[in-house]
């Protein structure tokens, strides 16, 4: 049997028991030709530069990975005695890709079935064994043509915004969906105007003891504005009354004058609310980063190792439906724990209304048919796997609950004063019975409207007439607010409805975003980059189709209807890349894109005030003036877009020119010391006199090398050290690092303490030890220098943990990610293994790090190195 994972090959095993061998796959064993993998050939061909033969039906050159062709040589060995072979990859797409390409490189002469599970269970494992399939090649073609379309759309479009944008930038098929959906939502922030109302905030009581929350709502009959009257220009969307402070502050006097009030409605309501279904992939991701503060991606590693682990079902799934079993499993578990009344007389079911919706699996929900508690299963968790399987138990159970019931009352309260009548409301709810409450309730996204929204509040039994009394009567000032930003959780949910991309791919959608530097995080919030405004626009106006937000939902549609077997993928392709009645094609697109003004794509109008420009070195303002020598001033990295505003703009314009202050004159040499700020941060410049300037002389011979021009000393401020506040006297200091510490009164050889690139440190001779802080640079004595340098090389810098896993399956020891002196790596405490650069420690999984650890075993030690002395040979001189 071959599984994806070397996790679940573990639990499966011990099923299973000896009858069967149970090896995995490690993923993918094969993926497109990289450029040195493609045959000379076919280098000036459609496949040299797509790896895709895109005259011969888009047909994909595969290769397999180094990695891969190890697999693949281990799983062949195991098949020579082997009977049967069970491909065991997940059941999805992408698992069903990887079965094939099993398939197609091990060339079995065996039988072979396909079998899937939904849960990692006893149960669940051997009635799959018993209920296999054929492969399906449907599922297959669905996810090559995926592959393909995104090899194509991301080459072509990418190339365009690497000449356009800048080196680094890329274009993806749902990525740029994504990028555009931040940006979109920062444009209409930057386009609101807010706008200000006022009104009267209360507290009211019939007793003393029992005070209530109240805001006039209506004067003289008419309605007071709330913030959700105002349209995004900031004027009114209906008629309503619009105070202004002065008349509020007046009424607020005369209503504190009078002191009381009459309740002249007491209206209450009931309401029942009913619980949200089980989890799917995007619904995980959303509550995971509303109530867990997980990222999409963080989220979903945790479940993958939940489910290879045995405790939830599969977690790479559209659909809300439950099993029977789960069901059962889910009522008997209400019922035990909140009473007989905690569930409904039948069985809940739920439908999922999202698009693209597949109902392959079941919901995402604890394994087996009887849940185990989180409390139950604590000692096998870690700190995140066991938050998210509380959270998954929670949500189950709280499916097949009954419905929470509750009354909600509303109370008006008028009182005559300053010649009118103002009219108070105050709401309150009551729950009768808490039903799916007790166990579970969903966060929810900040919206609009929320400031205008009462708390929940216990009013106290009134009646009309009574009289109340009123106190900590204020006047109260608003302004409107632009729609939120997206979170993490509320774009997921976004693409979702949207139809873009599948639920399995959102968490590398948005990690990509941030990696890229189109997107960054303010708390949960996404602020786009000025970088993503020049990427939009150039997409927008010369690629509008593929980044239209119902073409790239359509894209799914076909991408399913190839799934369902309705679609040939060489034709859909066809159409796609080449065009058709209702689609331009990508290639005609690319190839018919005329001359493109990377000046104008980089560039966004402040106002009449500067222009916004996104250059090499990132974001600049350029304000109008001389048109050979405009000048430039750089926008600070914490500025969001929607904070640039014209007002603003005049402001870094009018600001003092920062750096160039005087700090005084070096006493040594007479020369000025002057704090400047440049692109790479705050540094010091020793100013050189006129007279040091390069003096004229006789020209040189041919070849002979020009005297290099005096070049000013400078010195970087340390992080803690501002260009405002640093003095002369710590000035100096900077210039004369590296200081001496002192000298080693056992070898003799001086130790100096300095900054380098990798932090503040010691040296003496080739021995440097990391320190603390920059500013022990100044204050380390030697005594304290020569402690450090008693204590073995690294015992000073604790190698902590980023990242922790369960045993490698070879060494059985425990596998951590740890930061080490040379950045982050892979250990199982024998063998250590440095992550990839473009890599961080949230990229590697216990697959990929079992790997990792496998591969430098099978390198075994590395070489001696041994200095060799070599000898440059002349070339003759031609005659």
């Amino acid at each position: 049997m071959i599984v994806e994972s070397p996790t679940k090959m573990k639990s499966i095993q011990g099923y299973l028991g000896d009858g069967y061998e149970v090896l995995s796959s490690v993923g993918h064993i094969r993926d497109l030709a990289e450029k040195k993998d493609i045959p000379a050939e076919l280098k000036k061909t459609s496949v040299g530069k797509y790896s895709i033969d895109i005259e011969n039906d888009f047909t994909p050159l595969y290769v397999e990975s180094d990695r891969g062709k190890k697999t693949v040589a281990e799983l062949k060995r195991a098949l020579k005695t082997a009977d049967e072979l069970l491909l065991a990859t997940d059941e999805d797409r992408e698992g069903e890709a990887i079965a094939w390409h099993l398939l197609e490189a091990l060339k079995p002469k065996v039988p072979v079935k396909r079998m899937v599970f939904h849960e990692i269970t006893k149960d669940a494992i051997r009635a799959a064994v018993d209920n296999t399939r054929e492969l399906d090649l449907a599922l297959v073609d669905a996810q090559e043509t995926r592959r393909i379309l995104d090899r194509l759309y991301g080459w072509d479009v990418s190339d365009v915004t690497r000449r356009k944008v800048g080196q680094g930038t890329s274009a993806g098929r749902v990525q740029s969906a994504a990028t555009r959906l931040v940006v979109d939502r920062e444009r209409e922030r930057m386009a609101f105007v807010s706008a200000s109302y006022w009104d009267v905030e209360a507290h009211a009581a019939k007793e003393s003891s029992d005070a209530f929350a109240t805001r006039l709502s209506r004067l003289d009959g008419a309605p007071l504005a709330r913030g959700t009257d105002f349209d995004d220009r900031g004027e009114l969307k209906k008629a309503v009354v619009v105070l202004t402070e002065g008349q509020v502050r007046d009424l607020a006097a005369a209503i504190e004058a009078v002191g009381t009030g009459t309740v002249t409605s007491v209206e209450a309501k009931p309401g029942t609310r009913s619980p949200k279904p089980p989890f799917t992939t995007s619904t995980l991701q959303q509550e995971a980063g509303r109530k867990l503060s997980m990222s999409a991606k963080h989220a979903m590693g945790v479940a993958q190792r939940l489910y290879e682990k045995g405790f939830i079902t599969y977690m790479r799934t559209d659909s809300t439906a439950l099993s029977t079993q789960a069901v059962s499993a889910a009522r008997a578990q209400a019922v035990a724990l909140y009473g007989d009344t905690a569930v409904p007389a039948n069985p809940r079911s739920y439908r999922n209304n999202s698009k693209n919706a597949q109902e392959a699996h079941e919901a995402i929900r604890p394994s087996g048919e009887d849940f185990r508690t989180p409390a139950s299963v604590a000692s096998s968790l870690d700190r995140d796997e066991m938050r998210l399987y509380d959270l998954i138990w929670k949500r189950t159970v709280a499916s097949q609950m009954a419905d929470a019931k509750y009354e909600t009352t509303t109370v008006t309260i008028d009182v005559a004063a300053g010649g009118k009548v103002a009219a108070f409301t105050a709401s309150g709810t009551v729950y009768t019975f808490k039903g799916f409450l007790d166990a579970y309730e969903e966060g929810r996204d900040e919206k609009r409207g929320d400031a205008d929204k009462s708390d929940d509040q216990s009013l106290p039994a009134l009646a009309v007439g009574d009289a109340v009394t009123l106190r900590d009567i204020e006047a109260k000032g608003h302004a409107t607010s632009p729609k939120p930003r997206y979170t993490e959780a509320s774009l997921v949910k976004a693409l979702e409805e949207k139809g873009i991309g599948r639920p399995s791919t959102f968490a590398s959608i948005i990690d990509v975003i941030l990696n890229r530097g189109y997107v960054s995080k303010r708390g949960q919030a996404l602020v786009p980059s000025w970088l993503a405004f020049s990427i939009v626009r150039l997409l927008e106006q010369h690629f509008s189709d593929l980044v239209d937000y119902d073409f790239t939902a359509a894209l799914e549609d076909d991408l399913d209807a190839i799934a369902r077997g309705e679609q040939d993928r060489a034709e859909w392709l066809r159409k796609f890349y080449f065009g058709a009645d209702d689609h331009v094609g990508l290639r005609n697109v690319v190839d018919n894109l005329g001359d493109i003004d990377a000046r104008e794509i980089n560039s966004t109008p402040i106002g009449d005030v500067a222009v916004l420009r996104f250059g090499r070195y990132g974001p600049y303002l350029e304000v109008p003036g001389d048109d050979e020598n405009p000048r430039r001033i750089n926008v600070p990295d914490d500025l969001a877009p929607d904070e640039l505003t014209p007002a603003k703009a005049q402001e870094l314009i009018d600001a003092p020119v920062g750096g160039d202050r005087v700090l005084g004159q070096n006493p040594e040499n007479g020369r000025d010391i002057v704090v400047k700020d440049g692109r790479f941060g705050p540094y010091l410049e020793e100013l050189l006199p006129e007279t040091e300037a390069p003096v004229e002389e006789a020209p040189k011979k041919r070849g002979a090398k020009k005297d290099a021009a005096p070049k000013p000393r400078r010195a970087s401020l340390f992080k803690s050290m501002s260009p405002e506040t640093i003095d002369l006297d710590t000035a100096l200091k900077l210039f004369g690092l590296p200081r001496v510490v002192g000298v080693d009164p056992e070898t003799g050889v001086e130790i100096t303490a300095q900054n380098g690139p990798y932090g503040p440190y010691i040296k003496k001779g080739t021995d440097s030890r990391s320190i603390g802080s920059e500013e022990l640079i100044f204050d380390i004595t030697l005594d304290q220098a020569l402690e450090i340098y008693a204590l073995p090389k690294y015992a000073n810098r604790a190698a902590t943990s980023l990242k922790e896993f369960e045993a490698d399956p070879v060494s059985e020891k425990p596998i951590r990610i740890k930061d080490g002196r040379f950045g982050a790596y892979v250990t199982d405490g024998t063998t250590n293994v440095t992550i990839p650069r473009g890599q961080t420690p949230d990229d590697i999984t216990y697959e990929i790090a079992v790997q990792m650890l496998a591969e430098k075993r099978a390198k075994g030690p590395a070489p001696k190195r041994t200095t060799r002395r070599t000898t440059t040979r002349k070339t003759p001189a031609k005659k």
